[in-house]
Parts: C-alpha cells; sequence; structure tokens
C-alpha cells in the first residue's frame, strides 16, 4: 500500500542527526582510537557550522561538507584509516539521509601508543 505525499509536506533532518551519523560512521573503522577536539575561534563562530565531538559540518542546501578531527592508534596506517573515514561515512550520509556529500575532510589530531610492559631492572 502506498501512501500519497501532500506537495506541502517536508521533512527536516537536524544537524544534530548528521553530526551523530558522522561520528558513529567514524568510530567504527578500524584504527580510530578517539573523536578529538574541534578547533575553535572566531571563524566557526561566525560561519554557525554546527560542531560537536570531533565533527564540524556545513550544510549547503541538500550538499554536506564534513571536517572530521581524530586521534588514531599508533600501530594504524593513518593513510587508509584516513581513506576509510572518507569513505564509509560518505556512504552513510548518503545512504541514511539521501544527502549529497560535497567533501569529507579528515583532520588527524594525534596518534596513541599502547602502553609498553614495565621491565624489571637488572640491579
Amino acid at each position: 500500500m502506498e501512501t500519497r505525499r501532500n506537495p506541502n509536506d517536508q521533512v527536516t533532518v537536524s544537524p544534530e542527526v548528521l553530526l551523530t551519523i558522522a561520528r558513529l560512521s567514524t568510530l567504527r573503522v578500524e584504527g580510530v582510537a578517539r573523536m578529538s577536539n574541534v578547533p575553535g575561534g572566531v571563524n566557526r563562530l561566525w560561519k554557525r557550522t554546527p560542531a560537536a565531538q570531533g565533527v564540524q559540518i556545513l550544510v549547503d542546501g541538500q550538499t554536506v561538507n564534513v571536517d572530521l578531527f581524530i586521534v588514531t592508534h599508533g600501530d594504524a596506517n593513518m593513510r587508509e584509516v584516513s581513506h576509510t573515514v572518507q569513505r564509509d561515512v560518505a556512504r552513510a550520509v548518503r545512504q541514511i539521509v539521501g544527502m549529497e556529500v560535497k567533501a569529507v575532510n579528515v583532520h588527524i589530531d594525534d596518534v596513541v601508543f599502547e602502553e609498553l610492559p614495565v621491565r624489571e631492572s637488572k640491579n
């Protein structure tokens, strides 16, 4: 059974939904340790772009630009992690929300290494 839609009906997606989709898609990529902080400053305030938990988005009509700020594991290939993040985030936004993704910019802010075991000294 098909439901007919009124031509005046609208669907609005909150920017927070886009932030969540991008963040969760990023965290699922192997090699990503965690999200970093989005840099603040006057530029972000003037552009009024929504940002939270390592994700900043800019929506222009039906097009989305995404900036991701991440921390990777030390044993991960950062180039591969970045490409995988770009692909997965773009795919998730297109499939879940149906918006076109113009760019996914990945900023690697830090790297974390697993703690090495403490060596016993021979005295």
